[in-house]
């Protein structure tokens, strides 16, 4: 249940910015939603507060009409699931009230005390959430995103981030890995991070003379892991959220480029026998082009999920196989998945290696390598 939840939606960290709401009068698609809607004015936290908990648990959930409605019919567990983690969530906002009710509570220390109040919530309610909750949170978190208001999405992100956190201790020391790599943008951060992981963990100063505790974790097992959430995702007929793709992929990749055989370990190998053909079809267009940055926009089009990467909301019209002959499966190919595309990159290079065949394709392999993992970068954080 702990990784579930986990790894239900990303890992942003909660705004540091001062926690000061406005009114607003977005109409939320669902009635649950509205607990998204409350307001903390700046004369008048606790009033506003009040305000907005009467709109809240009056509502009765009805379900969002913006969600996939074929998602809906096909799914109605997950439905069901949504609509319980949006009550959830409107419980939690209640009892996160209560405790603010007795907070001496000013403008300079809102941030502190929603923080406070949520640790002290989310703490003792954690082991019974449902897998919903993240789903309820993050939805209103994109509504927060399309209305532009910043200081609402900051407090959904304050809860959100406090729910991981707890979740986070609760789960193995590779996972526990993988969720603290998320949460760091650069590349020679993460590395640091896992040399120490696998090197037995600890203690460490972080950021601001901050004591940051590290686990320690197997290299192997933090790539696998990471891997095991990959193909999950990815096995989806949408992917829902890209940013946090990207960033299982990078930890997948550097985990494993930092064991004794590089991505080419043996321990790498993810046993396939037959490589996927839309991965192979992409792959084989690309290695057909001479490197250059219209390449490097095709790779990049393909993992934002658009041309061959495009999820697949529709019945898919037919399409051909490898080389352009019709499909080996007699089914069509799923989209390019990034995960998978840099699964085949790096068996093509074993292969070629193995036969010590390098050349002018090995090189413009391990040029689609670097130029891929770049991309997912720049996906990841900014």
């Amino acid at each position: 249940m702990a990784g579930s939840l986990l790894f239900s939606i990303g890992f942003p960290s909660p705004s540091t910015a001062r926690l000061h709401f406005s009114t607003s009068t977005t109409k939320c698609p669902s009635p649950f939603l509205h607990s998204s809607c409350f307001s903390i004015t700046k004369n008048h936290p606790r009033r506003s507060l009040f305000r907005c908990l009467s709109s809240v648990s009056s509502a009765v959930p009805g379900g969002p009409s913006t969600l996939d409605q074929d998602d809906n019919k096909s799914d109605p567990d997950r439905y069901k699931a949504f609509l319980r983690g949006g009550e959830q969530v409107i419980s939690v906002l209640e009892e996160m009230i209560k405790l603010l009710e007795d907070m001496d509570m000013d403008e300079a220390s809102e941030a502190v005390a929603v923080e406070i109040a949520a640790q002290g919530v989310i703490g003792k309610r954690v082991d019974e959430m449902e897998s919903g909750f993240m789903m309820a949170i993050d939805y209103m978190i994109q509504l927060a995103e399309k209305d532009n208001d910043d200081k609402r999405k900051s407090l959904l992100e304050v809860i959100k981030q406090t729910v991981l956190d707890h979740l986070a201790k609760k789960c193995s020391p590779q996972v526990q890995v993988i969720g603290l790599l998320c949460r760091t943008p650069l590349k020679e951060s993460r590395n640091e991070l896992l040399r120490r992981v696998a090197a037995g963990g600890g203690v460490f100063k972080g950021e601001n003379d901050l004591k940051v505790h590290l686990p320690g974790a197997n290299l192997n097992d933090i790539a696998n892991q990471a891997d095991d959430l990959i193909e999950t995702m990815e096995a989806r007929p949408t992917i829902p959220d890209r940013k946090l793709l990207a960033r299982l992929v990078l930890i997948r990749e550097e985990a494993r480029s930092m064991m004794g055989g590089g991505i080419l370990d043996e321990r790498n190998d993810r046993g396939l026998s037959t490589l996927p053909e839309s991965e192979v079809n992409f792959l084989s267009k690309l290695v057909a082009l001479k490197p250059g940055k219209n390449v490097q926009e095709m790779i990049r089009n393909v993992l934002q999920g658009n041309d061959e990467g495009a999820d697949k909301n529709e019945q898919p019209q037919k399409q051909r196989g490898v080389a352009g002959r019709g499909s080996v499966s007699g089914r069509n190919p799923r989209p390019v998945r990034p995960g998978m595309f840099l699964e085949t990159v790096t068996k093509v290079l074993g292969g070629i290696y193995a036969e010590s065949n390098s050349g002018v394709t090995a090189q413009h392999l391990e040029w689609v390598h670097e130029k891929t993992l770049q991309i997912l970068q720049e996906m990841a954080f900014n």
